[in-house]
């Protein structure tokens, strides 16, 4: 899939896209409304606040871990494909997807052509004149348009005059997607809830008893009592499901090696001087001292 647009809404999406295991594209370059933004002080986690540049920076590190690619071109046109969507940037690239989501708040014109822009865009009179953009309830509440595969998400949806907003409607979109490619992939709607949520196994070996039996557990919570599931696509739904599931249980040890990786590459994003002033003079020292750097 691709998605246009990189900030917080297409961030969101792709991240929550890619940790799914879907091939995932952003085309993150072009009149950005974050770039307006002069200073960010309402994203939850930067109590001081965040400027433009490490806060775009960070998005593009937190797809890019979560396995999804970042393109920096500008998309120049999106039009339905025998495959999907063709999706062509600037620079002449182009790139076949299955669903588009279209996460740019301020231009939507690469969007002309694909259907009746008579019902695609809005007209707003200013001063200066007339303006067009994107109608934002040309999608519905879930960021589904009435073109198949195509998803509006934030701003263009109207749903982004905050960036934490943005954010939580390009999650919402995410999740959207993420079922729709479950249900092709054979799940049936018992089975599509999944919570990417990284759970601590637990230490008292009672807990962990009663949930030794992932494969007692997927009957119980994802297995409609009266299904008629044929074997293969029930084998082949569970395998994947009871995947996730075990990759999401994490034991001390791995929750200490990620919580460690995890400030260093924020670290990597931060200021030399800001680090080096927040650190203790004499734990400076200690750790010149360590690697015989003196």
């Amino acid at each position: 899939m691709v998605v246009v647009g990189g900030g917080p809404a297409g961030t969101a999406a792709s991240i929550c896209t890619a940790r799914d295991g879907l091939d995932t594209v952003v085309f993150d370059r072009g009149d950005a409304s974050l770039d307006r933004c002069a200073f960010v002080e309402t994203y939850p986690g930067f109590p001081g606040g965040v400027d433009v540049e490490t806060l775009r920076a960070l998005f593009v590190d937190h797809v890019r871990a979560a396995g999804g690619d970042v393109v920096a071109e500008t998309v120049s046109e999106v039009r339905e494909h025998a495959d999907g969507f063709r999706v062509e940037a600037e620079s002449g690239r182009v790139v076949v997807a299955d669903r588009v989501v279209a996460a740019t708040t301020l231009d939507g014109d690469y969007l002309r052509g694909i259907a009746d822009e008579d019902e695609l865009f809005t007209t707003h009179v200013r001063e200066t004149g007339t303006h067009e953009r994107v109608d934002g309830s040309y999608a519905d509440a879930d960021g589904r348009t009435p073109i198949d595969g195509l998803f509006f998400a934030g701003g263009l949806a109207d749903r982004g005059d905050q960036v934490l907003l943005a954010a939580a409607d390009g999650m919402r979109v995410g999740r959207e997607i993420v079922h729709e490619a479950r249900r092709e992939f054979g799940y049936w709607e018992a089975a599509l809830p999944h919570m990417d949520w990284l759970r601590r196994v637990p230490g008292d070996a009672a807990d962990w008893e009663e949930e030794r039996s992932w494969e007692e557990w997927f009957e119980y919570h994802r297995l409609p009592d009266d299904h008629d599931i044929d074997a293969a696509r029930l084998e082949r739904v569970k395998e994947r499901e009871l995947a996730f599931v075990a990759a999401a249980r994490l034991d001390d040890a791995e929750i200490t090696r990620r919580a460690a990786a995890g400030q260093r590459r924020l670290a990597a994003h931060l200021d030399d001087d800001a680090l080096l002033d927040a650190v203790d003079d004499e734990r400076l020292c200690e750790y010149v001292r360590e690697r015989d750097l003196v």
